[in-house]
């Protein structure tokens, strides 16, 4: 019913509000998803859980819901069960360097973070060339790392270079050109 309806969304809009509802809403899918993840993994077999995707979906999740040092494991597990299984060039390897290299640069770890966001990118350079969206991140991530760790001179052609890359392949307003542009302006600043 229409009024009904009407009724129900503006009592909710006055008593909590949309964006507190929704934020609510969001944070609890999130821990059921993060439950629901563990339980998942644990029912695997031990030779498949590392190089399962879930762990790395389970630890960017974990990542983005600011629980850090819960996803540090996650991630450390998944890129030591895929270099052994999967050797350290294939994709999936590399996803999960990456992903891991990002934690750690989230973490305040750039040091750390450097080595596997280099090697994420120089392989992707390699394996997938240099316009692939894959590798096209991993520039991009490396030149904000550089940045965070003070490296000004040595981020400005890896974001310049993403910029040029995502402007040619994606066009002047997808999101991740909109991001390069953002980035390069901080960088510029």
């Amino acid at each position: 019913n229409f009024d009904d309806t009407k009724a129900i969304l503006d009592e909710l809009e006055q008593g909590v509000g949309f964006v507190a509802c929704n934020t609510l809403v969001i944070g609890l899918l999130h821990e059921a998803l993060v439950a629901q993840g563990r339980a998942a993994l644990a029912r695997l077999p031990a030779a498949e859980r590392g190089t399962s995707a879930l762990i790395d979906n389970l630890g960017r999740l974990l990542k983005k819901m600011g629980q850090l040092k819960e996803a540090r494991p996650l991630l450390e597990q998944a890129v030591q069960a895929k270099r052994e299984a999967l050797g350290d060039g294939h994709p999936d390897t590399l996803v999960s360097v990456h992903n891991l290299g990002k934690l750690l640069g989230g973490m305040g770890q750039l040091e750390k973070a450097m080595p596997l966001l280099e090697e994420a990118m120089l392989v992707r350079r390699e394996t997938l060339g240099n316009h692939h969206p894959l590798t096209l991140l991993s520039i991009y991530n490396m030149g904000w790392l550089l940045m965070d760790m003070g490296k000004l001179d040595e981020s400005r052609p890896l974001h310049e270079e993403a910029l040029q890359a995502r402007r040619k392949t994606l066009g002047d307003r997808h999101t991740e050109t909109l991001a390069s542009i953002v980035w390069m302006g901080r960088l510029l600043q």
